[in-house]
C-alpha cells in the first residue's frame, strides 16, 4: 500500500475568495475524487483548525493506493488535474510525502 500525504498553506485572498472560502471549496473537489478516480481506495482531507498556530499548513491530504502505478495513475488523471490546477493558482507552498507499507 502508497501512502500519499500532502500539506497545503493558501494565499489570504486568491481567485477572488478568501483562504477559508478556498479551504472549503478545495476540500470538496478533493473528496469528490473518490467518485471520479477508481485508483484511490482511500482519501481524508483535514482543514487546520482556526486557533492552530499560523505557522501551519491550511489542507491536510491523506491518500491510499494499492501500488506506485496507481497513485502515478491518480496524479495523471484529468479530474485530478483539474483540482491542481486550481489548488496551484490559490496555494502559496506545498510539502508532499509518499512512503509504502
Amino acid at each position: 500500500m502508497i501512502k500519499h500525504i500532502v500539506f497545503f498553506r493558501l494565499a489570504d485572498n486568491a481567485e477572488g475568495k478568501s483562504k477559508e472560502e478556498n479551504a472549503i471549496l478545495i476540500k470538496e473537489k478533493l473528496e469528490n475524487l473518490k467518485n471520479l478516480v477508481p485508483e484511490i481506495k482511500m482519501i481524508e482531507v483535514g482543514l487546520n483548525c482556526p486557533n492552530a498556530p499560523k505557522t501551519d499548513y491550511d489542507i491536510a491530504l491523506y491518500t491510499e493506493f494499492d501500488s506506485f502505478d496507481d497513485l502515478d495513475a491518480y496524479q495523471e488523471h484529468p479530474e485530478h488535474k483539474k483540482v491542481a490546477a486550481y489548488i496551484g493558482k490559490v496555494k502559496t507552498s506545498r510539502a508532499a510525502v509518499d512512503y509504502e507499507v
